[in-house]
């Protein structure tokens, strides 16, 4: 039992990593995919919102693909924190950290539309902030935080398809 204890007192210590990207660039991209594990965390709130809330003819369809969403956003922020770890940095923690600040803003009264488009609006903000994250890691020769952007930009693209369809007349 005592090792246990002792196990559990020991301070971290912190080793850089030296992976061949350069300690300001690993700074430049962790920073961003911090920005992106945020707004991701966010958009994860908020298509529960929508999910438990929607209401109407479109209920049904609307509630099915918020819980695809969220289910996806959920082991997206596993990998994009990991990978923020992976560059030597630590993950954002705090209620405004992971969007609590403004994540519940959604629901109440709203009509299936507005809630619709607000999602589609959050989907749309990751686009822009992954794209640009991908090319920052692009031009520092970050292949893996690349690809997984590039995994990402592909799932909120669709999701976007998918909203945009939704409140099309």
């Amino acid at each position: 039992m005592s090792n246990v204890s002792a196990a559990l007192k020991i301070q971290p210590r912190v080793v850089k990593p030296s992976t061949g990207l350069r300690d300001k660039d690993r700074k430049v991209i962790a920073e961003t995919l911090s920005d992106i594990t945020v707004q991701t965390y966010r958009t994860l709130l908020r298509s529960q919102v929508v999910h438990w809330n929607v209401v109407g003819p479109l209920f049904r369809p609307i509630h099915e693909l918020t819980e695809q969403h969220y289910s996806e956003l959920f082991g997206a922020i596993d990998a994009l924190a990991e990978r923020i770890r992976a560059l030597g940095f630590p993950v954002p923690t705090g209620k405004a950290a992971v969007g609590l600040d403004k994540a519940l803003a959604l629901g109440g009264r709203m009509t299936a539309q507005s809630m619709v488009e607000e999602l589609m609006e959050d989907h749309e903000a990751l686009v822009r902030l992954i794209r640009e994250g991908a090319g920052q890691a692009e031009e520092f020769d970050d292949f893996v935080t690349h690809d997984l952007l590039a995994d990402r930009l592909a799932f909120h693209e669709k999701a976007v398809w998918m909203l945009r369809a939704i409140v099309a007349e």
